[in-house]
């Protein structure tokens, strides 16, 4: 069977060991002779699962003992009406900055139960490269209810590597696509969620990382399920949670301490970035459109000469030679090396001498 690199935005590649341990165990696990799909959420063995993932994703990112820690459903797109729900009353004011399309669609949705208003966006500088701009040029109001972003942009490739500074206003953090891919300072957050498909294991996942400061504030219509206080009194099991997306993120997080934790992780994905972006850099047939200081370390976005014509050309021989899902979102289209975690440096390497060939032939 060829060896498929798998360059998927979300849902995105697991590790392989992670998914041979799963196999290994989906019809006999823990010597049970049942799946851990089809054991009861409330029984011991699944208790002990749950426990030991929350244990495990609180040692790689140093999660303090004032912060919980959510499994919910929904995903992250669940979050954007969740938070408002949780964290502010019925006309208080909710602060954004507009990086890309998961933060635009993070403020549509904070319309319908906050007035909301946008700090900054996105700008594109005298080379028509796309960054953000710099704290110094904004103004948040002291009183908002809380501060939302997104530090990395899937669909337009832009992080932000920097906190921004609220000034004691909750900061609430989109971190579906970066989540447990560099060090961070929990403490900076308020609250931090990441849908689970990019990083942390398959889709049917959230992760919520909540101060317990702000729990007890939720709006009385907010439904149980997606009620920050019930669920962390409950250790998220207010209904049956997703169970074997929890038992497979179990799995990530021990293979992330197996690899040396967040410190060596963020240091192989910085070099795997590097070195795409630096043949991107040096070549005058493909490019990239955003700033040196704002591009992602997961999602690296580049364009064609010819577009047009070579971008389905580009996109039917890479698949043909093992490199998958290199088509960008729709909505900016071009190509986009999805390179998260799980993306071996083999994987990145196996790109460019890819697109080197298709250079020499095409360009």
């Amino acid at each position: 069977m060829q060896q498929v690199f798998n360059f998927s935005a979300g849902p995105a590649m697991l590790p392989h060991e992670v998914l041979e341990q799963a196999q290994k165990e989906l019809l006999n696990w823990n010597g049970l002779g049942t799946s851990v799909m089809e054991i009861s959420h409330r029984g011991k063995p699944f208790i002990e699962v749950a426990e030991q993932a929350e244990q495990d994703l609180r040692d790689l990112l140093g999660v303090p003992a004032n912060y919980s820690v959510l499994f919910m459903h929904g995903g992250g797109r669940g979050q954007f009406s969740t938070v408002p729900l949780n964290i502010s009353k019925a006309g208080d004011l909710s602060e954004h900055l507009v990086t890309g399309q998961w933060s635009i669609s993070a403020e549509k949705e904070a319309q319908k139960f906050t007035k909301t208003n946008i700090v900054a966006s996105t700008e594109t500088d005298e080379n028509g490269l796309v960054y953000v701009p710099e704290q110094k040029d904004w103004e948040i109001n002291p009183n908002a209810a809380y501060f939302q972003y997104c530090p990395n942009e899937t669909v337009e490739g832009i992080e932000i590597d920097w906190v921004p500074q609220t000034g004691g206003v909750p900061l609430v953090a989109d971190m579906s696509s970066n989540i447990l891919s560099k060090q961070i300072n929990v403490e900076d957050y308020g609250i931090l969620y990441a849908g689970a498909q990019k990083n942390i294991g398959p889709s049917g996942l959230t992760l919520v990382i909540i101060n317990n400061d702000l729990l007890g504030k939720a709006r009385p219509d907010a439904p149980s399920i997606f009620n920050y206080e019930l669920q962390a009194n409950a250790d998220s099991m207010v209904n049956t949670p997703p169970t074997f997306s929890w038992y497979l993120a179990g799995l990530v997080f021990k293979w992330l301490k197996g690899k040396g934790g967040i410190a060596a992780i963020e240091a192989q994905n910085k070099q795997k970035a590097d070195l795409l972006y630096n043949f991107i850099d040096q070549s005058d047939f493909y490019a990239n459109k955003v700033a040196v200081p704002n591009r992602s370390k997961m999602n690296v976005t580049f364009s064609l000469a010819h577009a047009k014509v070579l971008d389905p050309i580009f996109l039917q021989e890479s698949n043909s030679a093992g490199l998958a899902a290199l088509k960008g979102h729709r909505a900016v289209g071009g190509m986009r090396a999805s390179i998260y975690n799980a993306m071996p440096i083999e994987g990145v390497k196996a790109l460019i001498e890819f697109m080197k060939e298709f250079e020499r032939t095409k360009g």
